[in-house]
């Protein structure tokens, strides 16, 4: 009996201490449910399929414990309505750019792009190394939405125009599709800046209802068809020479989550980052080489004294745009010391490299 009695005990030791060995995995939060909403058309090249992998990295680092769902414009909210509907909580994420904000945060621009200012490289260097996410999210924190760097489409072209630009005469009356500082630079320069959705510019441009557009560069341009609407595709971007695109998350929505959830999000986003970035590099030059050789499109450089007008006028913008309250005057401190010191490096560096290859 004190044998049976023995045996007993045993395997229920046995038992015991197998199920400390091998507990059950059990996942935190799981079935947490996103809805993205973005500016961009559902799909569209770059930035639509962007914020698709944003949220496909999201769903597949977390193990399906967070899955997020893409609404692109229009299908569940309008395109500029992206930060408001994150910040009411609507949707826990959303996908765009800050200069779209600018009515509700005018400082917000500096965080997207500044007109002869920062490139993609030099722009997210400043974000990650240079102090501009603290400020970014300091100027962001009172509407609850917590801002990351996700996408940005280096220097862009100046846009699609109906006429040909001589001088800056040719600037005066001009309508045209073009949103942040650069559009305030326009509307100096004597034109008429106008904020459309991506979606609507091939229409617009084609009815007469604007003369010119911008958008992005190449690849970008010619998915929207923009080549059949408009004459004169003019170059350099001096509007956007490096455009970040942002990743806005609901505050409270990220804090509900435990830390490596939010590292898994943060970390997604710096994966999109540069991703998109590299995207835009290798497809607008194989799209450039389309829209000449197989769609004859007139590519243009604006004249030298037109860039040195719209330059002077986005310096006067950006001065006045710094004064506008505490809080710009700090991120344009920070964005101009950062600037001076990455231009001196990049002037022996990469500006030289591009001149002599």
């Amino acid at each position: 009996m004190k044998r049976r009695e023995f045996i007993k005990n045993a395997g229920i030791g046995v038992i015991a201490s197998s199920s400390i060995a091998a507990p059950a995995i059990v996942h935190a939060n799981t079935g947490i449910k996103w809805k993205m909403v973005t500016t961009w058309p559902k799909n569209f090249p770059v930035l639509g399929t962007g914020a698709n992998e944003l949220a496909k990295l999201i769903t597949q680092m977390s193990g399906g414990r967070i899955k997020v769902k893409v609404y692109g414009a229009k299908e569940l909210i309008p395109a500029f309505e992206v930060f408001d509907a994150v910040s009411r909580g609507t949707a826990q994420i959303g996908h765009g750019s800050a200069y779209y904000w600018k009515g509700k945060i005018e400082e917000a621009q500096f965080f997207s792009t500044v007109p002869y200012g920062m490139n993609g490289q030099e722009m997210t260097s400043w974000l990650y190394y240079g102090g501009g996410m603290q400020l970014w999210e300091e100027t962001y924190k009172p509407f609850g939405v917590i801002p990351l760097a996700a996408g940005n489409t280096n220097v862009q072209m100046a846009g699609w125009f109906n006429k040909t630009i001589n001088s800056v005469k040719d600037l005066q009356g001009l309508k045209m599709r073009i949103p942040g500082l650069g559009g305030e630079v326009l509307k100096r320069a004597g034109g008429t800046p106008v904020n459309l959705p991506g979606g609507e510019l091939f229409t617009a441009l084609k009815t007469g209802a604007i003369d010119a557009t911008e958008w992005v560069g190449p690849y970008n341009d010619m998915a929207f068809g923009l080549h059949k609407a408009a004459k004169y595709y003019y170059y350099p971007g001096w509007h956007e020479p490096g455009t970040t695109l942002e990743a806005i998350i609901n505050k409270k929505a990220y804090a509900a989550l435990p830390k490596d959830l939010q590292a898994i999000v943060s970390n997604a986003c710096k994966v999109v980052n540069q991703d998109m970035s590299t995207e835009f590099t290798a497809k607008n030059g194989v799209a450039l080489e389309t829209l000449v050789n197989k769609f004859h499109v007139d590519v243009k450089r604006l004249p030298d004294d037109v860039l040195a007008k719209l330059k002077t006028l986005s310096h006067e913008v950006v001065q006045e745009l710094a004064g506008k309250n505490t809080n710009a005057k700090k991120i344009y401190a920070s964005y101009s010391k950062f600037y001076k010191q990455v231009r001196a490096w990049d002037d022996i560096s990469e500006k030289i490299y591009y001149n002599i290859r």
